[in-house]
């Protein structure tokens, strides 16, 4: 088996720890995002008078939510392209 060096094996790990952030990430808000929506719906079904109201509660709520998908992406793509470990740890 070949050696790694110290400054492959962090790029490895940081590919597969980002593999992981990102089907982590994303999977948890958009399971709670279907969630809302099928409740809101539910609601809507019960008290149709009230389909604005909770039309606009759902939508300010999936927009919420997925701020934490986009954060998740923006983490990963900074750790795979300008990764701050190798900076920080190799100078460069």
């Amino acid at each position: 088996m070949a050696h790694l060096s110290e400054e492959a094996i962090i790029t490895i790990v940081t590919i597969i720890v980002s593999g992981a952030a990102i089907v982590i990430g994303t999977m948890i808000p958009t399971w709670v995002e279907g969630k809302s929506a099928v409740k809101a719906i539910e609601g809507m079904a019960r008290q149709p008078e009230a389909a604005g109201q909770l039309r606009t509660a759902m939508l300010i709520a999936l927009a919420l939510l997925e701020t934490a998908s986009i954060y998740v992406l923006l983490i990963v793509l900074v750790l795979l392209f300008a990764n701050p470990l190798i900076t920080r740890f190799f100078g460069g």
